[in-house]
């Protein structure tokens, strides 16, 4: 009898997820097959979703996805860390895979930027191994994955995040070169940027001021290392940059972080900054995101600007290592605040977009 995992696809954006049963084959030597136990709810899948962002359909969104090994290729017997792996684990991966030659992997380092660089949940329902992508009861581990085994103790809620969000704020925080004394600035307080307050006051930062208009995110991320929060709804630009420099004598913040994916945000960034100050830039990705700024502005205040998309492995690696070192420091585990059954999807797309919860799980 031919097995079968139940997916939620969606044929165009904006139009309703569909269960579709979908036939499932052994594993090859080099690929794994996960019963999928938690997918959330990402942002840039409500971008997916919206046709804001290209994505391929019809397809099974979602690449914020732990699972547990239902099946184990023969020439897989190991995760990136090196622990051995069997049937039965649960495990964790990085969001893209690429397999053979890549000129930026290889000579700059950056195999997230690998030319054919493809994504968990970014992929056609029609090409074999048709299951890509979280929303689903199944999900196969293809080759130039980096797997990594999660440990018992770190619940579900606190390890499907990791291999997007977390790993990617991972990324961003050590790109914008946190040191110890900095007043940091992090424009968008959802799980990108409550991780950004936790990363960067464990990095050392004096001061952090998060910004955002949604007043559950500002609450939230007192409780991830915030020391302030200011809430921007309704305020112009001039009054929002003159409270955070007032935050920051004598001349503005050492560093600015953007995960709000809103690019109006950006100048005002800019004018948050001291002289020397770096600005990175992690949330906006949705094409034709244009800017107007002064140009003559970087060149006469020394400002380094940065932009990060994606991960390398390590930083998957990196993620884990930072929530089992903090978690009892910080709730982690609350920033997913509301779970779904996966023929609830459409209600928890909706409740996502909305932003009335911080981070919605499917769990098929």
């Amino acid at each position: 009898m031919t097995r079968t995992a139940r997916a939620a696809v969606y044929d165009a954006p904006n139009t309703p997820f569909v269960i579709r049963d979908i036939p499932l084959r052994d594993v090859r030597p080099d690929e794994v097959l996960v019963r999928v136990s938690m997918s959330t709810i990402c942002r840039s899948d409500i971008l997916s979703y919206q046709g804001l962002r290209p994505n391929p359909c019809p397809g099974i969104l979602g690449h914020e996805i732990i699972g547990v090994i239902d099946q184990l290729g023969g020439e897989i017997s190991r995760d990136m860390r090196g622990d051995a792996l069997s049937s039965g684990d649960r495990i964790t991966w990085t969001e893209y895979f690429h397999h053979g030659e890549s000129y930026y992997r290889d000579v700059h380092n950056m195999p997230q930027k690998s030319d054919g660089v493809r994504k968990y949940g970014h992929d056609l329902v029609a090409t074999d191994p048709h299951l890509l992508g979280g929303f689903a009861e199944y999900c196969y581990v293809v080759p130039g994955t980096g797997i990594l085994k999660i440990p018992d103790e770190l619940s579900d809620e606190e390890a499907t995040p990791l291999n997007c969000g977390v790993a990617t704020m991972i990324s961003v925080v050590e790109a914008t070169q946190i040191e110890m004394g900095d007043v940091v600035a992090i424009q968008g307080l959802g799980l990108l940027g409550l991780f950004g307050c936790a990363m960067t006051k464990s990095r050392g930062a004096r001061l952090v001021i998060g910004l955002d208009s949604v007043r559950n995110r500002l609450e939230a991320a007192k409780k991830f290392g915030a020391d302030v929060v200011i809430d921007i709804s309704g305020r112009s630009e001039d009054d929002i940059v003159g409270e955070v420099r007032n935050h920051a004598p004598p001349d503005g913040v050492d560093a600015v972080i953007e995960v709000c994916g809103v690019p109006e945000v950006v100048t005002a960034g800019l004018k948050m900054l001291r002289i020397g100050g770096r600005y990175t830039l992690g949330g906006i990705v949705t094409p034709d995101a244009n800017v107007t700024l002064d140009a003559n502005m970087l060149v006469r205040n020394w400002i380094t600007l940065r932009g990060i998309h994606n991960y390398h492995p390590r930083h998957l690696i990196q993620a884990l290592d930072f929530v089992m070192a903090n978690r009892e420091r910080f709730p982690f585990k609350d920033i997913v605040d509301s779970t779904f059954k996966l023929d609830d999807l459409n209600e928890a797309f909706k409740r996502a977009s909305e932003r009335s919860v911080l981070r919605a799980a499917v769990v098929p």
